[in-house]
């Protein structure tokens, strides 16, 4: 029996692909003659009128109805813009880049990273770049500013940690400066509690570190009782703080190169929740670069505040078979319940679909920016 329902299926997909078909055709003459008439793709009452009237001849399946018209309404517009637009301006812009940037990713560039020798910042840059000259600057905001103000080629921040989620604070900066990504780098962290030579765990009272690495070790400073916790800017520069204090009960959650640089010694060793603990940093520049094998590419938008926004611009990724890695949202300041989507795909420069999905957005989605394509490294 459920073969027969099967061949039931098939036969009315196949009809349902004919009269698709057919429907984008005619979704053709209707672009070719608002092109004529000078008529904008998108009216809003006509689409609200469609939906109503098959909602209602759909009876109970009204609520299915209206998602699946809703989406073949959003390939009709998506159709009628790439016929009414032509030539698409970003895909314009990734293809020169594809053609104008070097083969080889710089092995030696100028970079900026936030804190001071021995920060994870600078180890990140020392995996990305064999030679690079660092300058140190004190806030992620400052790494933006050098990279556009063209005193760096390259900045290097920290985006995400497996532990501790989200640098919240670097995806605020995203949006507010002009950069591309051009490269990533998903690095194991190992955090180490570091003290002055010879002072003993049980008399620590105080512990500096940046408030990324106290969330990544929360386990063990729970364990702690009486310890007071302050917050720094980084985690060289905890170091570097109980290096100079003239206390012996002060220690600093950091990196292990640290405990050389600064003359201190490892206290307690892999004291994050779970060894399984990564950070991915990614490496900025004020030009749009893509190197070859670019396979990541990093994006943001807003959307009509109502319901099925999201839906309809995620449905549209996943139609093209584009898998999303990362989305992460952030309020809009100045606005109330107003969000900003940032976006990590998964899928080659070089295919078609990524180039049909950079079309649909710079064109139908609101506050659409493209913050470039790039490959990880390990």
């Amino acid at each position: 029996m459920i073969d027969k329902y099967r061949k039931d299926i098939d036969k009315i997909d196949s009809q349902l692909v004919d009269l698709f078909k057919e429907r984008m055709e005619v979704s053709s003459k209707i672009a070719e003659y608002k092109r004529e008439n000078k008529l904008p793709v998108k009216d809003s009452e006509r689409e609200r009128q469609l939906l109503y009237k098959i909602s209602e001849k759909a009876g109970e399946l009204g609520g299915y109805s209206k998602i699946l018209f809703t989406t073949i309404m959003d390939l009709s517009r998506s159709y009628q813009n790439k016929k009414l637009v032509g030539n698409s301006i970003l895909c314009d812009k990734i293809h020169n880049a594809i053609e104008n940037t070097e083969k080889l990713f710089p092995t030696k560039a100028r970079v900026a990273c936030q804190g001071i020798e021995g920060a994870y910042s600078q180890k990140a840059c020392d995996k990305i770049f064999s030679l690079a000259d660092i300058m140190y600057v004190s806030t992620f905001e400052n790494v933006f500013q050098a990279v556009e103000s063209g005193l760096c080629e390259y900045g290097i921040v920290p985006l995400e940690n497996s532990t501790a989620g989200s640098v919240n604070q670097t995806y605020d900066l995203l949006s507010k400066h002009d950069f591309y990504i051009v490269k990533s780098l998903r690095m194991q962290i190992n955090h180490v509690l570091l003290t002055k030579k010879g002072a003993k765990f049980s008399e620590i009272k105080e512990i500096y570190s940046h408030e990324q690495a106290i969330n990544q070790c929360s386990s063990f400073l729970r364990s702690l009782k009486g310890v007071k916790i302050t917050v720094c800017e980084n985690t060289a520069i905890a170091a570097k703080m109980v290096a100079l204090s003239d206390r012996n009960d002060v220690a600093a959650i950091s990196s292990s190169d640290c405990a050389e640089q600064y003359g201190l010694e490892i206290n307690k060793d892999k004291i994050q929740d779970t060894d399984s603990n990564f950070t991915k940093f990614i490496c900025i520049s004020k030009n749009l670069e893509i190197y070859p094998g670019a396979n990541r590419t990093s994006i943001v938008f807003s959307t009509a505040h109502k319901p099925g926004a999201l839906y309809n611009v995620m449905s549209r990724i996943s139609a093209l078979g584009i898998n999303i890695i990362k989305l992460e949202s952030r309020p809009i300041i100045g606005k109330d319940f107003e969000f900003l989507f940032y976006f990590d795909l998964e899928s080659s420069v070089y295919s078609k679909e990524f180039e049909q999905l950079m079309f649909e957005l710079e064109n139908q989605v609101e506050g659409f920016r493209y913050f470039g394509s790039y490959s990880e490294m390990h």
